[in-house]
């Protein structure tokens, strides 16, 4: 008599079934995932590469982010520097145009409007924190709000309120560079430049019409100062601008890096998807084939034969 069925045989399908199963479940969760595994465990010999990797990423993508916000912050200080020299510039120009007219009536008003926009770049604000103050970021830069303030009694180094705090930061994993840009480093020249005026207004009265030949021969001697304060405050902006350009070309560099490591990364954790489909709809034909196996066996058991 033939032979039906024998434990072996349910054994060995049984164990097909299984095994179909898991392949399936493994592609499945490629397919998915788009990952090869879902832990370390699961890269085998490139777990300890892939470790080194993704913490060099972290690094980098640190380096990034701090680049943005230093960007960010050197971008505000060119903004108010350079509202400083473009002040500085309307009150030299203001002076020059008195001198041109010969005549004096608005200019300690048009000074006086320079003064303030000068102030207003002094305590440029980035974020809610002062730039130029140093570490004192909460405070002002400069207290100083009219040109009367200047011959009011105190110094003029009295009226910046930053402490000598530079800010650092770094470019890059090997290199730092000096971020930060003092009050009383870029306002000093141009508060001496415009105190220069009241005080011979504090002194002479002030300007009320056409100018006298001694107005006219102080007005001539302020020019060369606010040239001077001009330049000065010209020269730290460009100095900011290097530095802005550094962290730029920086931050370009960094973000090929970041995603070359991405790329590296990638490699070795991402998925072949059309390997992986590949291999589910095969896993699904082989579970398919398996059941129908096993059950064509159950069907065929001595049981049956004796019904």
């Amino acid at each position: 008599m033939t032979r039906v069925s024998t434990i072996q045989n349910y054994n060995i399908m049984t164990s097909n079934l299984m095994k179909a199963q898991i392949n399936q479940n493994t592609a499945g969760q490629e397919v998915s995932s788009q990952k090869v595994a879902t832990d370390l465990k699961g890269y085998s010999k490139d777990a300890e590469m892939l470790t080194a990797m993704r913490g060099t990423q972290a690094r980098i993508e640190g380096l990034i982010d701090q680049n943005k916000q230093v960007t960010n912050r050197l971008a505000t200080q060119d903004s108010g520097i350079g509202k400083v020299a473009d002040s500085t510039k309307s009150a030299r120009d203001a002076v020059a145009n008195a001198l041109a007219a010969g005549n004096a009536t608005t200019l300690m008003q048009q000074l006086q409007s320079s003064f303030s926009d000068v102030v207003q770049g002094l305590n440029t604000k980035s974020n809610g924190l002062y730039v130029f103050s140093g570490a004192k970021t909460d405070t002002p830069t400069t207290s100083a709000s009219t040109m009367a303030d200047l011959t009011a009694g105190p110094p003029t180094a009295a009226l910046f309120n930053n402490d000598q705090y530079v800010a650092t930061a770094r470019i890059d994993e090997q290199t730092n560079a000096n971020t930060g840009i003092l009050g009383d480093k870029l306002g000093t020249g141009v508060f001496d430049a415009f105190k220069s005026i009241q005080a011979y207004v504090d002194a002479n009265g002030p300007f009320t019409g056409n100018l006298t030949d001694a107005q006219t021969q102080f007005l001539k001697s302020t020019l060369s100062t606010f040239d001077t304060a001009y330049n000065g405050v010209v020269n730290i902006q460009g100095q900011n601008g290097v530095t802005q350009k550094r962290f730029e070309s920086a931050q370009t560099d960094l973000s090929n890096q970041a995603d070359t490591l991405t790329s590296m990364v990638g490699g070795i954790t991402d998925v072949d998807m059309a390997s992986a489909i590949t291999r589910l709809q095969s896993a699904q034909l082989a579970v398919q084939a398996s059941a129908q196996v096993f059950s064509s066996l159950q069907a065929s058991s001595l049981l049956n034969v004796l019904k």
